[in-house]
């Protein structure tokens, strides 16, 4: 494996020290995450400071995973483009995944918010469904209960993990040597970095599904 470059070592430390402070200080948790923008607990800094943020324990393989990434894929980028431009590269594919979040979540909210609007929910139900979660029984004769759900997780949910910084740092690594070969430890056979990353990917995607990602 290649020495860990300098930018890689601090981006290293400043994941772990968010995520040790998050553990022992649990206000840093909402103030730091990502939240929808209508949400009160949104901040401005917010799109920044949610890619060095990750799941709470006992979900350790969140950061654990990350990290390896980084500092296995990250070095070798940082060693060929110098700090700057991995840096550069690193934020930008950070802030890139944290504005499609958001787009994603403003798509889901307002979808949700369309159908109870066109179901004729006064406003102040519909912002009780969104903050709280509670509603009358009698709404999902209305609207299907999937829709209070998407209104609910849309508007509540954060967004942490540097996985789009991550993915980004996968990807660039498999333009650039397309044929290195690589392993992970339950596939012990070399695959080439084409096939890898993609692969890669593609499981944290599927396993996003099932609230067990990777990345």
């Amino acid at each position: 494996m290649m020495r860990m470059t300098e930018t890689v070592k601090q981006l290293l430390i400043i994941n772990i020290i968010f995520f040790i402070g998050s553990q022992l200080v649990p206000a840093a948790y909402p103030l730091f995450s990502l939240y929808f923008p209508e949400n009160e607990s949104f901040r401005f800094w917010q799109p920044l400071t949610s890619m060095f943020m990750h799941a709470p324990m006992p979900n350790i393989m969140h950061i654990a995973f990350n990290m390896f990434a980084l500092v296995s894929f990250g070095s070798a980028l940082e060693h060929f483009w110098g700090p700057k431009k991995f840096l550069f590269f690193y934020i930008s594919c950070g802030l890139g995944a944290a504005l499609l979040h958001l787009g994603f979540s403003y798509y889901e909210y307002n979808s949700a918010l369309t159908a109870l609007q066109e179901a004729k929910i006064p406003s102040d139900v519909i912002n009780m469904i969104a903050k709280e979660g509670k509603y009358n029984q009698t709404i999902t004769d209305l609207v299907p209960l999937s829709t209070l759900e998407q209104l609910y997780f849309s508007y509540n949910t954060p967004s942490v993990g540097a996985s789009g910084a991550i993915y980004g740092l996968l990807t660039a690594f498999a333009f650039m040597f397309p044929n290195a070969e690589l392993a992970l430890l339950f596939i012990p056979v070399p695959i080439k970095a084409r096939y890898f990353v993609p692969g890669l990917i593609f499981l944290d995607l599927f396993l996003v599904l099932l609230n067990l990602h990777l990345v």
